[in-house]
Formats: C-alpha cells, sequence, structure tokens
C-alpha cells in the first residue's frame, strides 16, 4: 500500500516537524493521502542499535530498493565523536539502558558496544537511504525571490590576504590509485609489515564487474609539516588560521586529520603534556573544547590549561565559532564543516570572525587537495571582479553521484590508521595484488567502491536535466587523478547511449569547471555541475548559500533506482544554533521551504503510486501557495518580534488551504478546504499574536537529542486557534 514516509530526524528540522507535520497530516488524509513517519534521528539510531526501538532506517534503507519508495528526508545529525558521546549521556538521564561509548574496547561487550556506536556515528544514514542519484536545483519561485530581494554579500576587496592552503602532495589525491573490475569478485585490504607479518585489516569485500575501486593514503608526516608551515603562514600574514574538514561525514579520516590541526597547532602542550592526556584517554582528534573539559580531573589540568591559553595566545589569530564564548574554530570537529563553513566565509568578504569579535581575511587550510582548488578559485574570482550579485547572478544546480555509497562517503569501513610500517595491498580472490602503498605508523589509508550501474545512471540524469533545462553540463572530473581517469573513460562511453544532439556537455577538472561556471553565474547563465559524490556535497552549499543565502531552499530530489522517490529537504548546518535560540527565547529560526518543496513531488508520485488523484491536486495547490509564500515574505524573519518558524508555517497553511478552496480540479476538495481557509483567514490576526506571544523567554523541549514529544509539541504548537481549526478538518 503506497504512503508518504516522513522522517523524524534531528535539531531544528525535528523542531520544526512537530508543528508542520500536524499540518500536512491534516491536508492528506483529507485527499486520501496516507502519511507516516520514521524515526531516523541520532538518538533513534542509537536506541534501534541496541533493540530498545525498531530499527526505522533499516526498514527505510530496504523501502528505497523497491519502486513503492516514497521518503521526504530532513536533514539528520551526522554524529562526531562528542555529539554521539553527548546523546548517549542524554539517553541514560532519560532512564535508557546504554553502555558509554568505550574509547579503547577491551572485554567482549564493550567491542560489541563500540562496533553498534560505529554504525551510528557519522554519516551513518544518507548511504542507507540513498538508492539513485541527486538531482539538486533552486526552484524557480525561489530564484525569482531571491532576485527581487537579493540578500546580503560582504563586498570584497582587491587586496585581501584570503586564500587556501592545501597539500599538493603526499595526500588522498596525489597518492589515489584506482582499478575497474572486470568481473564479479571479493577482495580482502591487508597490511604486510616490514617484520613479514601480515594484518587483515578489511575482507570479504564484494565487488561487481565495471565496478572502480581506489586505494590511496594521507602521509601524515607529510600533514604534519604542513600544517606546521600554515600556523607559521598565517602568523606571518597576519591572518587568522582556520581548518576546514567533513569530521561528520568523513567519520574515520577527517577527525584524525582534525587531531594533527590541534596539535600542530599546540605543540609546546602536547610535547609537555602530551604522554599525560593518551594516558587519560583524551584525545585531540575529539577537539580543544573535549580536552578543557577533559582535564580538570588530571593532577595538571589547571597548568595544562594555562599551556593552552599559552598557545592560543603564542600562535596566530585563531578563527571562532562563536568568539563571545570563546568557541575556535578547534574546539569541536563538527563545529566547522567545510561544506558550510567555506561558502559562508566567501560570502563575508573572505573573513571569519577572529578572537576578538571582529571579521578578519583568513587563511582557510583544506589539508587534501581534492577539491581544495574550487574554493580557491571563487576567492581568486571574488578579488579580482568583486562579490557576486545575487539579483543578477545565475545558478548552478547539481546532479550527483551518490548511489550505492559512492566514493569517499562509502570509505567509512575501509579506511585505517596504519599501525606500523609496512605496505597496504587490495587483493582479489585469486591472489593478485590490484593496487599496493608503502605506509608508515599513522598514516590514513582508504578505500572506495563505486559501483557501475550507478555511474550509467548518473550520466542519464545528466542528459535528462541538460535537455529538460536547456542548460550546458560540466561533469567535474580531473583527468590527471585516477580515480577521474576511470570515470571519465565510462562517461565517454555510456553518453554514446543518450541522444546529446543540440546539447552543451563538457568534462573539465574542478579547478576549471568552477572557473568556467563562475564566468556564466557573472553574466546571469545558469549551468549544471555533474559531480562526484563529495563535490554534489560542496557544490549544492556552495552555490545556493552565494545565490540565496542558504541551502536550505533547494528542491532535492532522488529519483531511485529501482523506481521510487527519495526527497531531501536541504542543509542542517545552522540547525543546532536554532535549537539554542529556541530554548534561550522560545524563537525558532528554522525555515521549512525546503519541506515545501519537497512535499510537492513527493505528493505527485504518491499520485502515481496509489492513483489518489487528489495528491496531486494537494500537490498543485500546494506548488501554488508556496509561490504566494514566497511574494509574501512569509519566511522567519531574522529575530524575536516577528514570524518564527511556527508562524511561517501557519501562513503555508492558509495560503494552501485558500488554493485548494478556490482549485476546481477536485470540487470535494474546494468544498471541504473552504471552511478552513475562510476560518483561517478570519482568525489570523488571533493566530500570529499567540504564536508570536510565546516568544522570548525559555523554552523547554526535554531533551536536545530526544527531545519529549510531548513537551516539544506544546512548545511548538502555541496557538489553541489554529490548532482547532485543523482538528475542524
Amino acid at each position: 500500500m503506497a504512503k508518504i514516509i516522513y522522517t523524524h530526524t534531528d535539531e531544528a528540522p525535528l523542531l520544526a516537524t512537530y508543528s508542520f507535520l500536524p499540518i500536512v497530516s491534516a491536508y492528506a488524509a483529507k485527499a486520501g493521502v496516507d502519511v507516516e513517519t520514521r524515526d531516523i534521528s541520532l538518538s533513534g539510531r542509537i536506541l534501534a542499535q541496541f533493540g530498545l526501538v525498531d530499527d526505522a532506517l533499516a526498514e527505510l534503507g530496504e523501502l528505497a530498493t523497491t519502486p513503492e519508495a516514497n521518503i521526504i528526508k530532513l536533514p539528520n545529525i551526522s554524529a562526531s565523536i562528542p555529539q554521539l558521546k553527548a546523546a548517549i549521556k542524554e539517553l541514560q538521564k532519560q532512564g535508557h539502558d546504554i553502555p558509554d561509548y568505550p574509547e579503547n574496547p577491551q572485554s567482549d561487550a564493550e567491542k560489541d558496544a563500540r562496533a553498534k556506536y560505529d554504525k551510528v556515528k557519522g554519516s551513518a544514514v544518507n548511504p542507507v537511504l540513498r538508492e539513485g542519484n541527486s538531482d539538486r536545483r533552486a526552484p524557480a519561485s525561489v530564484k525569482n525571490y531571491a532576485k527581487a530581494h537579493p540578500h546580503r554579500m560582504g563586498a570584497w576587496s582587491s587586496d585581501s590576504k584570503t586564500n587556501v592552503a592545501t597539500m599538493g602532495e603526499h595526500d588522498f589525491r596525489s597518492n589515489e590509485k584506482s582499478v575497474v573490475l572486470e568481473s564479479d569478485d571479493t577482495l580482502r585490504i591487508e597490511l604486510e609489515a616490514v617484520d613479514g607479518t601480515t594484518t587483515v585489516l578489511k575482507d570479504g569485500i564484494k565487488v561487481l564487474a565495471g565496478e572502480v575501486v581506489d586505494g590511496t593514503y594521507m602521509d601524515v608526516a607529510a600533514l604534519r609539516r604542513f600544517l606546521t608551515e600554515q600556523v607559521a603562514r598565517a602568523k606571518a600574514e597576519g591572518v587568522l588560521f582556520s581548518a576546514h574538514l567533513k569530521a561528520t561525514m568523513m567519520k574515520v579520516s577527517d577527525p584524525i586529520i582534525f587531531g594533527h590541526v590541534v596539535q600542530a597547532f599546540l605543540p609546546t602542550l602536547f610535547e609537555q603534556y602530551g604522554e599525560q592526556l593518551r594516558a587519560a584517554g583524551i584525545s585531540p582528534n575529539d577537539g580543544l573544547g573535549a580536552l578543557l573539559n577533559a582535564v580538570d580531573s588530571l593532577p595538571e589540568g589547571e597548568a595544562i590549561k594555562a599551556a593552552v591559553q599559552q598557545g592560543l595566545a603564542d600562535g596566530p589569530a585563531l578563527a571562532m565559532v562563536d568568539s563571545d564564548k570563546g568557541i575556535t574554530n578547534l574546539h569541536v570537529p563538527s563545529d566547522v564543516i567545510i561544506d558550510a563553513s567555506m561558502p559562508a566565509m566567501i560570502r563575508t568578504s573572505g573573513h571569519m570572525w577572529g578572537p576578538d569579535g571582529e571579521e578578519a581575511d583568513t587563511l582557510a587550510v583544506i589539508p587534501d587537495s581534492s577539491y581544495a582548488g574550487v574554493y580557491q578559485t571563487v576567492i581568486d574570482d571574488c578579488r579580482a571582479n568583486g562579490a557576486f550579485d545575487p539579483a543578477t547572478m545565475g545558478s548552478v544546480p547539481n546532479v550527483g553521484l551518490m548511489a550505492k555509497a559512492a566514493e569517499e562517503y562509502g570509505s567509512h569501513d575501509k579506511t585505517f590508521e596504519i599501525p606500523a610500517a609496512g605496505t597496504v595491498r587490495v587483493v582479489n580472490s585469486a591472489g593478485d595484488v590490484l593496487m599496493k602503498h608503502d605506509v608508515q605508523p599513522g598514516d590514513i589509508w582508504r578505500a572506495c567502491q563505486t559501483k557501475d550501474e550507478p555511474i550509467r545512471d548518473w550520466v542519464k540524469l545528466a542528459v535528462t536535466r541538460a535537455r529538460a533545462s536547456s542548460t550546458p553540463a560540466v561533469f567535474w572530473l580531473d583527468e590527471t587523478r585516477a580515480h577521474d581517469a576511470n570515470l571519465i573513460a565510462k562517461v565517454d562511453e555510456y553518453l554514446k547511449d543518450h541522444d546529446t544532439d543540440g546539447l552543451t556537455i563538457e568534462i573539465m577538472a574542478p579547478a576549471e569547471a568552477t572557473a568556467y561556471s563562475l564566468e556564466r553565474i557573472r553574466r546571469g547563465e545558469d549551468t549544471i555541475s555533474v559531480t562526484g559524490n563529495v563535490l554534489r556535497d560542496y557544490n549544492t552549499d556552495l552555490f545556493p548559500i552565494l545565490e540565496l543565502g542558504t541551502s536550505a531552499k533547494m528542491l532535492s530530489v532522488v529519483p531511485l533506482m529501482n523506481g521510487g522517490g527519495l526527497f531531501e529537504t536541504g542543509a542542517g548546518g545552522s540547525a543546532p544554533k536554532h535549537v539554542q535560540q529556541l530554548v534561550k527565547e522560545n524563537y525558532l529560526r528554522w525555515d521549512s521551504l525546503g519541506e515545501f518543496f519537497a512535499l510537492v513531488p513527493s505528493l505527485e508520485l504518491y499520485a502515481e503510486q496509489a492513483g489518489t488523484p487528489g495528491a496531486k491536486v494537494l500537490a498543485a495547490a500546494l506548488d501554488r501557495a508556496t509561490g504566494t509564500f514566497l511574494e509574501q515574505d512569509k519566511s522567519p524573519t531574522r529575530r524575536v518580534g516577528g514570524i518564527d518558524n511556527r508562524g511561517s508555517h501557519f501562513y503555508l497553511a492558509l495560503y494552501w488551504a485558500q488554493e485548494l478552496a478556490n482549485q476546481t480540479e477536485d470540487a470535494d476538495l474546494a468544498a471541504a478546504f473552504k471552511p478552513l481557509a475562510e476560518r483561517l483567514a478570519a482568525e489570523e490576526e488571533t493566530i500570529v499574536a499567540e504564536l508570536n506571544g510565546v516568544q522570548g523567554s525559555p523554552a523547554d523541549i526535554g531533551g536536545y537529542y530526544r527531545p519529549d514529544d510531548e513537551k516539544a509539541s506544546a512548545v511548538m504548537r502555541p496557538s489553541a486557534t489554529l490548532n482547532e481549526a485543523l482538528a475542524s478538518l
């Protein structure tokens, strides 16, 4: 039986769901549309690992492989270790019987617990649900609104000292090797140490004919030299030092790299106290914030804190996450996420915030050089040509290769911090060595897989989008990179399967593709970026943040390869700050526009799946209502006193009811919604007063990672008048 699954996730998107989903459910029920929820929040996934709730993520993973899939997926926490530990602590306080996170598991029980928690951390959701490739773009209504009401862009100076620093050698990109499998096989990854012993790092890796398998490593000695040089460079140039990683999605490699950044920035601290910190189980990988909290229990705690402060004083000025609270770029690995932090910096004149609470030019340290050139190209363009103009600039929609855990984001279970000097080999079932790397202790080695079927589907989707929108499409692939060279051969081959007459389809290395797209953007022209999984993530934040001021207003459709649909609702990078504001002053600034957009194609798919014409009427009415919502500027205002997320939901409900009452395709639906439309219009002043009247004082939602349903619902639905009107349906 057809149904729409609306996911119950985390932070601001979850709080918004408490307000918006009752509206969706009430309207959908009138049209015979079945809407259900599934809990894929971080807390829900933790509890499912220990059998305390149903495993909703596994259920949806199965559903995503079927033609019946119709899933609306809101942003969820991709948990770093500090976030995971905080969620565990909260769940334990709420009475859930789960173990602590074992740092160094010894017993079988600890090893079992660690294995369960490892399944939850980082990007645990997306690889399970993404059984298709990504089609992500700004809806015309959003783009038109941004042109009519351009967001503020910081001015750029031609003498800006902001730059990207990247390794360029001895990193993942430069050490990469790649093979295409001729037939189905089973691979293993092994380490032959210099003493002759062989350790199997990973066995039983199933691969299919045509699959691309990559192996690479980061030379940690070179990384540490590089980082030390960049700390000195930032100080010499008088710019802020900042590191930009993805410790959430690259959940094995990037926390380790982050730890090396912390050590490089505070070398004296780790020379003096590194042994004591290690003995106490305090890891720089968890960030400076966790370290400062943990040292309270050590005899040398005060001395260590003093050494931290001295190190901060001696080094270059460190970019801040929150200068008022003293939270630095190095406090929490998941606080500075590259795809959100770099566009925000570029939008703000190439500045980040310094310890003095002022903006300043910045040295953005991105150790691996695979995609760092994209950001340097944008910075160089802004330095030469000034800030972009949202009122006139073009757009860069994206077609992203992500199905079946493609590329780097599928590398977690094949990423290792090397324990001993030797050679890492990837070996097939016949004993043939497909690739090998000589490594040293501490090097970070990883393998990735990209199946052939998703690559074929990606090429098809690119051609489809290029033709549908009459827009040039550029594959961002670099022939000098091993993985990309294999993809280029496949793209060249699979493009022959499609009619490309009259289309402009190019293949360019990422930096070159960026320059080409920027040149077109400044002329007001659109260019589709056709990218791999990580660049999909980066580009679908970079360009929307420059064009629209946010990436939360994007339409993100994932046509699943077996016929269903996954509809994603925008990025959640700002979600934590919104929750903090709600708890402090009962005001939620989260914009649910992404949910409004996702619901339209979901309802259209439901109409096909269930043969329910009312679903199509709902979708068309919602699309028109969203246009009115944008024209009337009913997104949340910037501060307490105006409408917030809850008020924006009321106006969407009002405009949607009016559209349903006035449409002529379904007389029964029109009759059902006419009284509601009249009632909401008549009670507008009362409802807005009830929604806004609660603002300004603290709100109790009963938990950050697992709010209390009753408390959160009461906070997010404070208008009795609106609640009664919805119930009258």
